[in-house]
């Protein structure tokens, strides 16, 4: 079974001198070829064979994507350790948990995480050693600098010629490469043990969808940390002899985001990984270039858009029946509009792969008109995660595309049973990319793993075309007080997607009479609104009509609206909770996947909720929403 080494090796040997490894140092980006991270990875193996790492340790990576991510996790990965890699949005009670349940003997650091490091050290006698990545000008006892330790290596394995050598012959497929935590959404965060067969298995599985050339860019700009960015970013553009270059490090984390589009047009990428925060986000941006460009070109653009959704319908069936009429239009619409759209990713993207949440239809629909298809996968982080995907070649927009090969793949009910094609279950799945199990945890990976099977605890189904439909979470289900259940996501992101009054959105029922949601309007937009109508949210009449402008919105997907038929009405909130305070990371309501937190916001506002289910708040325009709208404008 191949390794994560021999996988890196072999790339090395067939792409020595292609740019692996690209980081904006000043104000220009630094290559690293595959063979100088090869030598890198030697240097810093040695390094920490010499301080006594020996098959099975634990090491903790925390730091930005960087060469030096990269160059740490193989190095760790050529002693036998474990990597075990942390999220940068974490903080340092979080990490405290992280190092304890792994065990991990050493941290490596950037300077912009090791103030949470030093702030719990001391709290930690597992662990031996801090290394910092960049230079620090006092060192306690446990700190050191990676540049010594890339030092001692050099004069380790001069010493010591076989030491790298014989540590690596002793790995196999089965071997531990990462423990990756997920985010905790439900108690303590868990920790995936993935093997280096895991993530080999997973790479040859993508590689299966989608054909990435050596000549391939991309920008990572999602956290290394998560396994997603290890196989479709890190691995598999390894396997291809590919470049990843790393957005450049801000001040804040504000300043490293406004550097990405800058970063996009300096590198160019082919494709970017994404997920659906990011995406909206870029599709915001757009939208605001073209409005910025006047009435008639913001007309035309939607003009354009209009006519590319209809010629274009889900992908696979673009251009059939009478709607190849418009081929003419949208060739003309893509010279004179979306070519120069696409000049503000770099000129050279041809494409993104979509993952994490449930990535709207109209989202796809956009990108797919201004030529930059989101092919939107699924998988999660007990897969290793790659499970299926849409590609250039095979897409069906509004699904989560076709299978990785090879994979088993069963749709079951509540009793395990399977399902026939077309009905909605639990999607379980066999494969190589299958998870270890859980770290120190035999109870939840015995839960997760019945035979050779995991179940993922996400519902959908298969469609005759051979595409995955997801349709979210089993544990988020919508339960009615009559047992029947229905999955939120779909309605929520379609609330979302097509209103611009609301932000976000959360539905709850569990075994109620009726469905209720909690809102977060977009505070700009309602206030634009009243503002052309001559009211004020912070009066008590201009909140009324801003909260009966939200319940129109809803309104849209009932009978007699716009969107009447979508879902079914009784999964659609008949009361409405505003709140003053968006769902995110800071208050711990959105997690580092950019995905709800139920059971924390349920938590949160459960007497919300239980004032939902009293008649009064069955009427929109009530005390509890009119506070909460004036508390927004304010």
């Amino acid at each position: 079974m191949k390794t994560i080494i021999r996988l890196f090796e072999e790339n090395v040997e067939k792409y020595p001198s292609n740019p692996f490894l690209k980081e904006k140092i000043g104000s220009v980006y630094v290559e690293t070829t595959y063979k100088q991270t090869y030598e890198k990875v030697i240097d810093f193996a040695g390094g920490l064979l010499s301080m006594g790492i020996k098959k099975g340790d634990r090491i903790a990576l925390l730091s930005e994507g960087r060469t030096d991510w990269v160059v740490a996790e193989l190095a760790i990965l050529y002693t036998g350790a474990i990597d075990v890699p942390l999220s940068i949005k974490l903080e340092a009670s979080e990490l405290k948990f992280r190092l304890e349940h792994s065990g991990a003997r050493m941290i490596i650091v950037s300077r912009s995480q090791a103030l949470k490091v030093e702030e719990i050290r001391n709290e930690l006698p597992s662990l031996e050693n801090v290394i910092y990545i960049d230079d620090k000008k006092e060192l306690s006892g446990k700190d050191i600098i990676w540049a010594n330790i890339a030092d001692k290596g050099r004069m380790y394995n001069l010493a010591n010629p076989e030491a790298v050598t014989d540590s690596k012959n002793k790995i196999t497929g089965d071997d531990y490469a990462n423990i990756t935590y997920t985010s905790g959404t439900t108690a303590d965060p868990k920790g995936v043990v993935l093997s280096h067969r895991n993530y080999t298995a997973n790479v040859e599985q993508a590689l299966s969808l989608i054909t990435i050339p050596p000549t391939y860019k991309t920008l990572v700009i999602l956290p290394l940390d998560h396994c997603f960015a290890h196989v479709a970013g890190i691995y598999s553009f390894m396997a291809c002899g590919a470049s990843l270059s790393f957005v450049q490090l801000g001040d804040t984390p504000m300043q490293t985001l406004k550097n990405i589009p800058i970063n996009i047009k300096e590198t160019k990428p082919n494709l970017i990984l994404s997920v659906p925060a990011l995406a909206k986000n870029f599709k915001k941006n757009i939208e605001k270039g073209i409005s910025d460009k006047g009435k008639f070109t913001e007309s035309l653009f939607k003009f354009a858009l209009s006519i590319s959704y209809k010629y274009n319908k889900e992908g696979y069936n673009k251009g059939t029946g009478l709607t190849f009429i418009y081929q003419p239009l949208v060739k003309l619409f893509d010279k004179i509009l979306y070519s120069k759209v696409r000049d503000v990713f770099g000129g050279d993207m041809e494409f993104f792969i979509g993952g994490g949440a449930l990535l709207d239809i109209e989202l796809q629909r956009f990108y797919y008109a201004i030529g930059i298809p989101m092919m939107q996968g699924y998988g999660l982080s007990e897969a290793t995660p790659v499970i299926s995907s849409n590609s250039l070649r095979k897409h069906k927009l509004g699904s989560s595309g076709y299978l990785v090969e090879p994979i088993d793949l069963k749709i079951c009910d509540d009793e395990g049973i399977e399902l026939p094609q077309g009905i909605k279950g639990e999607i379980v799945i066999r494969g190589e990319n299958v998870m270890k199990g859980y770290w120190n945890n035999p109870e939840a990976t015995a839960e997760m793993i019945k035979g050779e099977w995991l179940h993922t605890g996400d519902m959908g189904y298969m469609d005759k075309e051979g595409f995955l439909h997801v349709m979210g979470r089993f544990k988020s289900l919508l339960i009615s007080n009559d047992g029947e259940k229905y999955s939120p996501e779909s309605i929520e992101e379609s609330l979302v997607a097509k209103s611009p009054f609301i932000e976000q959105v959360m539905l709850h029922n569990n075994q109620n009479p009726y469905t209720v949601g909690l809102i977060v309007p977009n505070n700009e937009a309602v206030k634009r609104h009243l503002k052309e109508m001559g009211l004020n949210a912070s009066d008590p009449n201009g909140a009324a009509e801003a909260l009966k402008l939200i319940q129109h919105e809803i309104n849209q997907f009932k009978k007699g609206g716009k969107y009447a038929g979508e879902f079914p009405e009784r999964w659609l909130p008949a009361a409405i909770g505003v709140i003053n305070e968006p769902f995110s990371e800071q208050n711990k309501f959105i997690n580092s996947t950019m995905k709800m937190v139920r059971g924390k916001i349920t938590e949160h506002y459960q007497d919300k909720i239980s004032y939902l289910y009293t008649p009064e708040a069955k009427l929109i325009v009530n005390s509890h929403n009119i506070e909460a709208i004036q508390a927004i404008s304010n």
